[in-house]
């Protein structure tokens, strides 16, 4: 079975059972073309073990003991849960699989619209890999798996990077990359972050912090599922002060046609931009503020000069021109892959045609 299909047949058991850690979930194996190649991927090379490294962390992922059995087959450990967002950041096109590991009695906070608060000793994992169809392969391959650790002085960020075998990740803070290929969109180059690139996406206040782990973002049902994910952790006891919790809705696919272009928009914005594009993040000074709640047409962009775009504005007068996304800085920066001009900075080489697109359709539809 393939990653996501794995992921997605465990999601269910959440919230219909409860009973996530007797699911098996496995992730992807490897199979070489017969010429030393990985499908796909030019040239992997080998991670090395860099016992330096020691004093921020563990340096094999399989050490923590998330996963039982084969590392590729991700099979949740005891306390380790899998999860799922409605609108995920862009990645180059890499699929993700979502997990986090709560100590042993302990749970989540609840909290409207901010970040869930976390326990100490609390780790979000998170994989990065291309699918079988993707590679034109015969099975998924995993790159990468960044982990948030909270630890009593605060959150940390770890990035491990997969070797060509499956069989084991090494965490390497200074990152990588790898010479991606895929069918219908060429050959690129891949990013892993490093330690300290982590830092600037997370930032909050000056500190870092989770992202994706958000009321809008998790009250959803799963396919197949009964529940919402947030109902389901309330009902396992992993999610505390979920009672006055509103429902007010939140994120959602963004490539779903059924829902109003605006909110499809507004949902991109929240999970590609507004980490770092609100009023505590690292591009505060921007003014900006593109959080799915935020109220402000002027915060959000449009009909706002830009603080210091630099290069960046393309020439451009506005960060969003009703009406005229050609004119508008938010898409010129989203249709570029210049380094000095394109946003997000980090975490892609490639332009995500179809988010391009909605947005474009978005500020095409603005009056």
């Amino acid at each position: 079975m393939k990653c996501a299909a794995r992921i997605e047949a465990l999601m269910p058991c959440l919230a219909l059972s409860l009973l996530l850690l007797a699911v098996g979930c496995g992730s992807p194996q490897l199979e070489e073309d017969g010429t030393g190649m990985l499908p796909g991927i030019a040239a992997w090379p080998e991670p090395e073990l860099d016992a330096a490294y020691a004093k921020y962390g563990k340096l094999k992922l399989s050490e923590y003991g998330f996963f039982q059995g084969p590392l590729r087959e991700l099979n949740p450990a005891e306390g380790v849960l899998p999860y799922a967002v409605a609108s995920p950041l862009f990645s180059d096109y890499a699929g993700k699989s979502r997990f986090v590991y709560l100590p042993a009695g302990e749970s989540m906070d609840f909290r409207e619209r901010e970040v869930f608060g976390f326990p100490v000793g609390s780790v979000l994992i998170k994989h990065f890999y291309y699918s079988a169809a993707q590679l034109q392969g015969d099975e998924d391959l995993i790159l990468e798996t960044r982990l948030l650790l909270h630890e009593s002085e605060g959150w940390k960020a770890l990035p491990y990077v997969w070797n060509a075998e499956q069989t084991e990740a090494f965490l390497d803070i200074a990152g990588g990359a790898r010479q991606v290929s895929l069918p219908d969109k060429g050959s690129f180059r891949y990013s892993i972050p490093t330690m300290q690139q982590c830092k600037s996406c997370h930032e909050h206040h000056g500190a870092m912090r989770p992202i994706g782990p958000v009321a809008h973002q998790l009250d959803f049902a799963v396919k197949g599922a009964e529940h919402t994910q947030l109902q389901a952790w309330h009902g396992a006891g992993l999610l505390e002060g979920l009672e006055d919790h509103a429902g007010h809705g939140g994120a959602i696919a963004y490539g779903d046609h059924s829902q109003t272009l605006q909110l499809r928009a507004r949902s991109y914005l929240d999970s590609n931009c507004a980490y770092c594009h609100n009023p505590a993040g690292s591009a505060k000074n921007s003014g900006l503020d593109l959080r799915l709640f935020a109220e402000s047409d002027y915060a959000l962009g449009i009909g706002k000069k830009p603080v210091a775009a630099g290069q960046g504005s393309g020439g451009l007068h506005y960060d969003i021109v009703p009406g005229q996304p050609e004119a508008s800085i938010l898409y010129h920066r989203m249709a570029s892959t210049e380094p000095a001009v394109m946003m997000p900075e980090l975490g892609r080489s490639l332009v995500h045609e179809e988010g391009l697109q909605l947005i474009h359709d978005w500020i095409a539809a603005l009056e």
